[in-house]
């Protein structure tokens, strides 16, 4: 009878950690939502030398540039189905007069690609960059 209940108490011990472990890993999760991960990108690109703004993606960031609102996702579309799969990002951008293109091209997908990775561990399917436009910035 001893040994019945020292059984039944080691499982139901057993069953508790299982329990807190499984409680902690929800806990320990965290996200990055597309939001984030777009704000992020539109910093990283508007530092890459040649870059002298984002181009609106959308009809609604059209919009919001006429009534003056700007933030600093404008530009970045994340797609991804849930947070925990890897993104394509496709970024509009408009460079300067003079600049080398292509170039200014790769240095915006290799710097969002180092930042993505490095600051938010998402891991990145494809960054597309899109030239909108050109101007003497």
């Amino acid at each position: 009878m001893v040994e019945k209940a020292k059984a039944e108490n080691k499982n139901e011990r057993r069953a508790s950690k299982l329990e807190k472990k499984k409680t902690s890993q929800e806990i320990d999760r965290i996200t990055v939502t597309n939001e984030a991960l777009a704000t992020v990108i539109g910093m990283a690109a508007h530092e890459v030398p040649g870059v002298v703004g984002m181009a609106p993606a959308n009809i609604r960031e059209g919009l919001q540039r006429i009534l003056g609102i700007r933030q600093v996702d404008e530009g970045v579309i994340v797609h991804r189905d849930s947070p925990d799969e890897p993104a394509t990002i496709d970024i509009h951008v408009v460079v300067a007069y003079g600049v080398n293109i292509p170039v200014v091209a790769d240095s915006i997908r290799e710097r969002v690609a180092y930042v993505v990775e490095t600051y938010t561990g998402v891991t990145l399917n494809a960054v597309r960059v899109h030239v909108a436009g050109v101007s003497r910035g």
